[in-house]
């Protein structure tokens, strides 16, 4: 007994010596309010998440998205830059991770559950509630499979590569934290070492557990979908609740294993198992059909780029817009410093060019690939057979499940998708967690295992009470409020980025 004792109160002594108590307080203190406030007052709150996502909406929608079109052509100019043979560290540096274990980490985190989620569902929302065109028509096929892939491509990734290099080049070049301070520091210099780096930190901390959280209420209500579909589970919020709490405690598990064992193997069959599933459906789907959305898609997605990357909705009576591509504009802020301080993270050794080609390219095409073999697959069944939309627009958690009962192997692969949302979901869940662990120790990129749990239950409880707090509706309204301040952040660290490369440029 006195030796489990002496053990966990020097686990407390390295915690205390560890965390950066500025950080770490504020953080936990917003966290926890919120969780308390969401939980207790869930009705209360549902009302503020909606009051916050119409302000924003309706206020800074051409912020959102001026800002993410604008960081598409900075990685661009980046990749193609003289500044390309920089490398993330000293000039003999190499990689830690192989290229697969590298791909699969930045790509687990960087899409998460939403991919799973959405893959099916977002073509069918669009072709029956297109943009533009009409209803079920020809044009709006071709509409739901373009703002499928406007959506998951490049935009995103692009949200990434300048958070992620900033962070990378300062901290293996200049021995700058692991944090979203770090950021600031080109322009403001060695007060981002005081409060100024506090409350960057700090926030970012509370904006990432809640982008996390956004995903992980997705994954639990797909698993809940799917249980409902073979195990006669209710389907309900109490139970998601359920599966939250069993989930992170896995996903706690494997955070406190670190990056190296529990983070990594657990990226490298997620990406695995995904592989399987996009076969399966590739060969037992319409592959014809699939083949020909991919090609087609891509090359309107490459006319229309620009026009629709500046398209603003001003339609009176429309909300497409801030359903659709301010979520996810939102979704991707919220999760710029959780990703882009993982990736940073495992990324020392590469260059800038490969930085920001592998991560701005190839997850992008993957993405393209399973909207055209998920997203074609549904839109196919739904022109054949009109069978699938409905019942996912009544339950959107349902969509993967839904398609899958029209393929062979139904029971099966519906099972196996369980386990890939769960797989997902802990991936998910303990790259955050480590994350937020490492910006409240000040960049330790090896924080404190205390920590560690302590941000793994944050974020489970914060998924959790979202949904007791209005479900979907919530998860988006948190996401879009959480991404204002990181969008911010974003523009003032791409005006940074350019100054420190000029200077490395000189050197």
């Amino acid at each position: 007994m006195e030796k489990y004792f002496a053990h966990y109160m020097q686990m407390l002594k390295d915690w205390r010596a560890g965390i950066l108590p500025p950080v770490f307080f504020t953080a936990a203190a917003l966290s926890v309010a919120f969780i308390f406030f969401a939980g207790i007052w869930s009705q209360t709150a549902a009302r503020w998440f909606g009051s916050a996502l119409s302000a924003i909406t309706h206020y800074f929608d051409w912020f959102y998205i001026a800002i993410t079109a604008a960081l598409v052509v900075c990685a661009v100019w980046l990749l193609f830059s003289r500044y390309g043979r920089l490398r993330l560290g000293k000039p003999n540096d190499h990689p830690q991770f192989s290229y697969a274990a590298w791909l699969a980490m930045l790509f687990a985190a960087g899409m998460g559950m939403g991919l799973v989620f959405w893959g099916v569902a977002e073509p069918l929302y669009h072709y029956h509630e297109p943009p533009t065109a009409d209803p079920l028509s020809r044009e709006a096929v071709a509409e739901a499979m373009r703002f499928s892939f406007f959506h998951w491509g490049l935009h995103p990734w692009a949200i990434y590569v300048v958070f992620g290099l900033s962070i990378g080049l300062l901290h293996y070049r200049h021995d700058l934290p692991l944090a979203p301070r770090t950021l600031l520091y080109p322009l403001f210099g060695a007060r981002v070492h005081g409060w100024l780096g506090h409350a960057t930190d700090a926030f970012c901390t509370v904006g990432t557990l809640l982008g996390v959280a956004t995903s992980l209420g997705l994954g639990a209500m797909q698993i809940n979908a799917g249980l409902s579909q073979l195990a006669a589970v209710d389907y309900s919020t109490s139970v998601q609740v359920w599966i939250i709490t069993l989930i992170t405690a896995a996903a706690t598990f494997s955070t406190v294993s670190g990056v190296s064992k529990g983070i990594r193997y657990l990226s490298i069959l997620n990406c695995f198992l995904m592989g399987l599933f996009l076969v399966f459906v590739f060969l037992a789907g319409p592959t014809r059909y699939q083949i020909i959305a991919f090609f087609s898609t891509l090359a309107d997605y490459a006319q229309k780029f620009v026009p629709t990357s500046m398209w603003l909705d001003s339609r009176p009576d429309s909300d497409w817009q801030s359903q659709w591509t301010l979520f996810f504009w939102g979704w991707w802020f919220s999760w710029a410093p959780f990703v882009g301080i993982f990736v940073a993270r495992i990324s020392r050794g590469r260059t800038i060019r490969e930085f920001v080609g592998c991560v701005l390219l190839i997850p992008s095409l993957v993405n393209f690939v399973w909207f055209a073999v998920f997203g074609g697959t549904g839109l196919y069944i739904e022109k054949q057979y009109g069978s699938m939309a409905e019942p996912i627009m009544d339950n959107v958690a349902l969509s993967l499940h839904i398609l899958l009962d029209h393929l062979p192997w139904a029971s099966m692969m519906q099972w196996a998708g369980i386990v890939l949302a769960v797989i997902f979901f802990i991936t998910s869940s303990d790259s955050g967690s480590f994350v937020d662990d490492m910006i409240t120790t000040g960049g330790n990129p090896n924080p404190p295992v205390a920590n560690r749990i302590f941000w793994g239950i944050s974020e489970g409880a914060a998924a959790a009470v979202l949904l007791l707090a209005g479900g979907l509706q919530a998860l988006q309204a948190v996401s879009i409020s959480a991404g204002l301040p990181h969008s911010i952040l974003l523009v003032l660290g791409c005006i940074g980025l350019i100054k420190v490369l000029r200077s490395e440029l000189l050197k």
